[in-house]
């Protein structure tokens, strides 16, 4: 999940000095079994006026059909989000938020990649009365055994219900991760609500459109995220 509670991610860093805190988990099911995160430490950190950092730290669990459950550290991600265009009336936000995910998960029980991961990614947002949406995408470096390169776009739509609930959706395209895999679409729908200014809940769920056995037959996120 790159933009919480969504695959999808926008171009709007933190606010200068002023931090996010998610304490999340998440999972997706496969005809090969089920893997994701028995929970993960998400934190951002308005750095500079249009500028984040970025880290997430995971604690993944792999489970498949013929193998026994395996859990433990993932692949930690690292990240810089810059937006380089204000939204205005007439144009939308811009920015770039290239990460880094390392290879310190154990990929012979399936608990990480096997190699560093390197995603350079573009994207844009506009809002309309409480109306908002955001999208564009990148380009994944993956030199794994048993992984290729691949391309990834997604776009989000949602709406502000409430002064507490936003809900959404977003629509996302990959192409081949794994040779002779093929390429794949899905989709999740969720929102955020938030009880108050500092404390907040997100969470979404979905499923691929193509290729659904080996990619995606079920996904889920939820969270509590911290502002301050």
């Amino acid at each position: 999940m790159a933009g919480p509670p969504f695959i999808t991610d926008d171009p709007e860093p933190v606010e200068y000095q002023h931090h996010e805190l998610y304490i999340a988990s998440q999972q997706t099911h496969t005809a090969d079994g089920t893997s994701g995160t028995l929970s993960q430490l998400e934190y951002n950190y308005g750095a500079a006026p249009d500028v984040q950092l970025h880290f997430i730290v995971p604690y993944v669990f792999n489970r498949s059909d013929n193998m026994p459950r395996q859990s433990g550290l993932g692949d930690v991600e690292l990240g810089v989000k810059y937006r380089f265009l204000q939204e205005t009336g007439s144009t939308p936000m811009a920015g770039i938020f290239p990460l880094v995910i390392t290879h310190t998960g154990d990929a012979g029980k399936g608990l990480g990649n096997g190699a560093t991961q390197l995603f350079l990614p573009v994207w844009l947002q506009k809002r309309w009365g409480e109306w908002q949406s955001y999208g564009g995408g990148g380009y994944w470096f993956n030199r794994a055994e048993g992984f290729s390169n691949h391309w990834l776009f997604g776009w989000q739509l949602q709406r502000e219900i409430s002064e507490h609930l936003s809900l959404g959706g977003e629509l996302f395209h990959s192409t081949e991760q794994v040779p002779g895999a093929g390429a794949s679409n899905g989709f999740n729908l969720g929102g955020t609500y938030n009880f108050d200014e500092h404390n907040h809940l997100l969470f979404s769920a979905g499923r691929g459109l193509t290729n659904t056995s080996l990619t995606n037959k079920f996904s889920c996120y939820l969270a509590y995220q911290w502002t301050w």
